[in-house]
């Protein structure tokens, strides 16, 4: 499994919705959590199909300690308080951005045994389902950061007590 990176186009492909969650669907999300928890946190808290060269229209996310499949998510409703959070994605390495996002969504997917859930998320994990969501739509989180004229940051390295050194990159 390998990380599709941008500008590829593939990224801004619109998944299509599962049908039926079939045992190579349920193989293919616990793979993608698998490859997910190779990544540190919190680089690796999510991972869309598109992000992989798929299709298929779900996303495997960690939700506090656990990493949970979401297939055909949807977002019902959005929080009016919206917060500004450091943003990156596996799929574009070494860079970070300011992303204004609702602080609570309520949302609505099929879990792996096929039931419809719905819930409220607040704070990280809403955060990381819209960000995910957004993959499912085409949509990149420097989409985002553009949008809402946000700082842009790159990863330059680490200090000399190994925490890491960012860049504000001009946009």
């Amino acid at each position: 499994m390998q990380i599709i990176k941008a500008p590829d186009p593939r990224l801004r492909t619109k998944t299509k919705h599962v049908k039926k969650i079939t045992p190579e669907l349920l193989k293919l999300s616990s793979e993608m959590i698998k490859f997910a928890k190779s990544f540190k946190d919190p680089e690796g808290v999510g991972l869309s199909t598109n992000q992989i060269g798929r299709t298929e229209r779900f996303f495997v996310a960690k939700i506090g300690d656990e990493f949970v499949p979401f297939f055909n998510p949807e977002i019902h409703t959005f929080s009016p308080k919206e917060k500004i959070f450091f943003e990156g994605c596996l799929s574009i390495p070494d860079y970070y951005g300011e992303t204004k996002r609702p602080i609570s969504v309520k949302v609505s997917y099929l879990n792996k045994e096929g039931e419809k859930i719905t819930k409220s998320l607040r704070g990280i994990a809403s955060w990381i389902f819209q960000h995910e969501l957004d993959h499912m739509n085409g949509i990149v989180f420097m989409d985002r950061v553009l949008e809402n004229k946000g700082k842009v940051f790159k990863f330059v390295g680490k200090d000399k007590t190994g925490a890491d050194m960012f860049e504000e990159i001009k946009i």
